[in-house]
């Protein structure tokens, strides 16, 4: 067997939408996992993974933290030896790359999505360049999850040894299972994902404002990542959104919604998006790539240009407009798609593939 590493900054995100994964690997290999907080600590390890808690700062660039992560990532490899190491979003990439490279360790690596990284200008943007370019160029592969974002990648001169494109996490078919859509003549929209300006809360809240009424609801759930929860509680208090919060198993949340909403300015793959359609529910999504992919307009959702409150406005009231047949009609013909262009098992492979590929050599 050999001995896997993988860094990851979320452990509910890594047994969310990569466990199908993390069971491939424990059938062949002894897997570590590296990752800053407790969330489905023990999930993971009833599984038979070996738990390594490292401190991350998710947001912003302080080179003194980033340092220090540098530094862990290092003394882990130096301690571990790995045969190979897989890293997940921005600073795992990054300096688990970097450190991997260095020790001249096979390394995988996934861009998850680009955020805001590349929306930077001047020495900020060069700086985020020269970080990815040293953290990816000795990869064994890249994977991405949108031909947008490999492009974007390739015209800065980030390149890798291998890339490979992946439908994002995929669903699990399984356990987000078709549900009938709900009865009864109220709408819920449900906003799923961080409270954060770039994901386009600022839009939905906008939304909310003009269209509630008796029989549409606006529900949101994520935990607030930025300094909106006064707004949020006014806005709530007036009854005009509801918050669910942060919960680790959001398919009950999806069979009970009436529309799911992603309003984000950035997406790699959007996994509440493709878990929504494999739900059965009809999509509000922005047109950008990592959405695009996922619903065809008119057939399982609506689209519309992110930062836009007016054309978000305009797309739910054309859901709006159908009738209780005609979107649970919509939503069927999300979930056909997602059985035949987002089956989990078909990632699990793409990734065990390049997996088996660079341990032979």
């Amino acid at each position: 067997m050999g001995k896997v590493l993988i860094l990851t900054n979320s452990s509910g995100g890594l047994y969310d939408f990569r466990n199908e994964f993390m069971q491939a690997l424990l059938a062949e290999h002894e897997v570590y996992i590296s990752m800053p907080d407790e969330v489905k600590e023990k999930e993971l390890a009833a599984e038979g993974a070996r738990i390594i808690r490292t401190p991350i700062n998710r947001r912003g660039i302080n080179p003194l933290e980033d340092l220090k992560l540098y530094r862990a990532y290092s003394r882990l490899m130096r301690r571990l030896k790995p045969d190979l190491v897989i890293t997940y979003t921005i600073k795992p990439n990054i300096y688990g790359g970097f450190a991997a490279g260095r020790k001249k360790i096979p390394y995988m690596a996934t861009i998850t999505g680009l955020g805001g990284a590349f929306d930077r200008t001047g020495l900020l943007l060069k700086l985020v360049i020269t970080l990815y370019r040293a953290g990816l160029k000795k990869a064994a592969c890249v994977f991405f999850q949108n031909e947008e974002n490999r492009g974007i990648f390739r015209s800065f001169g980030i390149t890798a040894r291998r890339t490979r494109m992946v439908m994002g996490s995929g669903v699990n078919l399984e356990r987000h299972r078709y549900e009938p859509y709900p009865e009864g003549e109220e709408t819920h929209f449900l906003f799923v994902g961080r409270v954060m300006k770039e994901r386009g809360i600022l839009e939905y809240l906008e939304a909310a404002k003009a269209l509630h009424s008796d029989r549409v609801f606006f529900d949101i759930m994520g935990y607030c990542d930025e300094d909106y929860q006064e707004m949020l509680n006014e806005l709530e208090g007036q009854g005009i959104i509801r918050q669910i919060g942060f919960h680790t198993e959001v398919h009950p949340y999806l069979a009970a919604a009436g529309a799911i909403v992603v309003a984000s300015f950035h997406e790699g793959m959007s996994n509440a998006l493709i878990e929504g359609a494999a739900t059965g529910r009809p999509v509000i999504a922005s047109n950008i790539s990592g959405c695009l992919e996922a619903f065809e307009e008119g057939v399982t959702g609506f689209g519309f240009t992110p930062g836009s409150g007016q054309e978000l406005i305009r797309a739910m009231e054309k859901l709006l407009a159908l009738s209780g047949e005609e979107k649970a009609a919509m939503g069927r013909r999300g979930r056909e798609k997602m059985e035949r262009e987002f089956d989990r098992r078909l990632v699990t492979e793409a990734y065990m593939d390049e997996v088996r590929r660079i341990l032979r050599r």
